[in-house]
């Protein structure tokens, strides 16, 4: 598993748009005349609030990929995926008159290929949505062949979750096929009885409704049949993310459950999806409330995230998602001024020490003021770009650079005001010294990394106060344990990349070490002190091709015979 642990707009005119940078007492910067208006809302960002690590949680999407490598890698290795939902082995769905396709086994390689974890829906073996039913020996019959011919994938390692059925609340044929609580205990089982190690995702209810839910769950909690993922969608807006998350986990708790990683494996409204300033508000929602994965929903054609790229180009959301995608460090406190409206998410990189904030969703002039600014220095580059509400069949080359200016910081705050704002565009601030910045990104923490069946913990002598551990399975590829680092460099050449680990076992442990598909070798940690307790490093040299590569440090994962001991990553530093 991944742990932590539409319709077109108008592009913004940049020449409309003028911007603001301010710090705490109000020195103005670049501010062209006659553009001040009355303040409308305001987004705060408190960069010395970290709560998670980056992990691109809303980063996902149904039917996202396409046989045939669509979209292309180039594409999505940017965006950093985290967990899609990919249509049955042998899928015989027809999505919106579409041929099927899809198949989660036939892209499962591309989808390794960028880091990306799988969910499986199961229903979709079926041509029609809303699902017919037709019988029970016809629908275990597809439950069977389904579960062989995953686990005769022994080349498949990033299959994170059985998706039982697919918005029971309005697909399921109560009449032909009995109580749906009764059959999930029953589709459980059944799933249960040949695979027992892959996580079982459900719901999957088309909306969240308290009372379906305990219902569902009370009944699961008495089969023995709980899901290990609990998931619903959100299709009518962000609105009500937070409370529904809030509710969901006061009924857990009432039931005595045990938390449970929360998926939302399809989110936006068939216009929303194409609009970069309403997803902004989802994202930002999905990251406070503690989601595991969230995931684009499907309307439209599948095999381009969603509408995120057009014949191998990027739309206007894309560059909401590549943002997200250059996100490193941490998470940071975000606070709107309510529910709807300006919202966005943002992350503080420590040890860059870079700020960005992603942001929409409000029209006219908008502010987001940003406090703990003061590891930054008292002297800022701002850089304010923004992408349009292009629509899923238009390309955007480029996002829009509204300003890039100096400002001081005073008292560790500034302000940026974006007069002229369009609702359904996204917008990027990056903030960082105005010097010492690498050229490129060195340093890749563990835990913002693709992590598999390994767990994020803090500590404070952690590089960026986390590190993955757990790294511990090997040999069977539902559970095999490796971390996924995707990276970025400027030329083709070796680099020599530095390790961050722990190992308290008194002997040297070991993983192993590929790159881009290619071949394996190892990687020896010496004994450390205590686990949890950081500042030794190995070396090694890793030969990568300019732009995007991915780097994997497994104890176990396909054609690799398994690492020796165990060690702890936390980070990774290429030179």
């Amino acid at each position: 598993m991944r742990s932590v642990h539409n319709r077109s707009g108008r592009r913004p005119v940049a020449a409309a748009l003028a911007v603001a940078v301010t710090s705490a007492t109000a020195l103005a910067v670049g501010l062209a005349p006659g553009t001040a208006s009355a303040a409308n809302s305001t987004l705060a960002v408190d960069a010395a609030r970290p709560f998670r690590p980056v992990t691109q949680v809303a980063a996902g999407g149904l039917y996202a990929l396409a046989e045939n490598d669509r979209p292309a890698d180039a594409m999505l290795l940017p965006l950093k995926l985290h967990t899609l939902t990919q249509p049955a082995p042998g899928v015989g769905q027809r999505p919106n008159g579409q041929p099927p396709g899809g198949d989660s086994m036939l892209v499962a390689h591309q989808a390794i290929r960028v880091g990306a974890a799988e969910y499986i829906r199961m229903p979709d073996i079926y041509p029609d949505f809303p699902y017919r039913w037709v019988s029970w020996n016809d629908w275990l019959a597809k439950v069977d062949a389904q579960v062989t011919a995953r686990l005769g994938r022994t080349d498949v390692s990033n299959v994170t979750g059985w998706e039982l059925w697919n918005e029971p609340d309005y697909t399921w044929d109560t009449s032909a096929a009995g109580a749906f609580n009764d059959a999930w205990v029953r589709t459980y089982q059944r799933v249960r009885a040949r695979d027992t190690l892959t996580p079982i995702v459900g719901p999957s209810t088309a909306t969240y409704n308290e009372s379906w839910m305990r219902a569902f769950l009370t009944h699961a909690r008495n089969t023995g049949t709980l899901p290990d993922i609990i998931c619903w969608h959100e299709l009518q807006s962000s609105a009500n993310i937070a409370s529904h998350v809030a509710n969901y986990r006061a009924v857990e708790a009432s039931l005595g459950i045990s938390p449970r990683r929360i998926s939302i494996n399809e989110y936006a409204t068939p216009t929303e999806v194409d609009q970069p300033g309403p997803v902004a508000s989802y994202i930002a929602k999905f990251e406070r409330g503690g989601v595991d994965n969230a995931h684009r929903a499907f309307w439209y054609e599948y095999g381009t995230v969603n509408g995120l790229t057009v014949n191998n180009q990027p739309t206007g959301s894309w560059w909401l998602y590549k943002w997200y995608g250059d996100m490193s460090g941490n998470m940071v406190v975000t606070t709107p001024r309510a529910q709807t409206g300006l919202d966005g998410f943002a992350s503080h990189d420590p040890t860059r020490r870079i700020v960005d904030v992603v942001f929409g969703g409000e029209s006219g002039t908008n502010y987001v003021r940003v406090t703990g600014l003061s590891a930054l220095g008292g002297s800022v580059r701002v850089r304010l770009e923004s992408t349009p509400a292009s629509g899923r069949h238009s390309a955007v080359v480029a996002p829009t650079l509204i300003s890039d200016t100096t400002a001081s910081v005073s008292n560790g705050e500034l302000t940026v005001t974006v007069p002229n704002m369009s609702a359904t565009s996204g917008y990027h601030i990056r903030i960082q010294p105005t010097s010492g910045v690498p050229g490129y990104q060195q340093r890749y923490e563990a835990e913002n990394a693709a992590v598999f069946r390994a767990n994020i913990h803090g500590s404070a002598s952690a590089s960026a106060g986390a590190y993955v551990g757990q790294i511990d399975n090997s040999g069977d590829m539902r559970t095999d344990s490796y971390v996924d680092f995707i990276v970025n460099v400027p030329t083709a050449r070796d680099y020599t990349m530095r390790i961050g680990y722990a190992n308290a076992t008194g002997a040297t442990a070991t993983h192993g070490l590929a790159y881009n598909g290619g071949g394996w070798s190892t990687v020896s940690y010496p004994p450390t002190a205590a686990w949890g307790q950081f500042g030794a490093t190995v070396s090694t040299t890793v030969g990568l091709r300019a732009g995007h590569n991915v780097i994997r440090l497994a104890k176990g994962a396909p054609y690799f015979s398994g690492g020796t001991g165990y060690a702890e990553l936390d980070y990774i530093e290429l030179t």
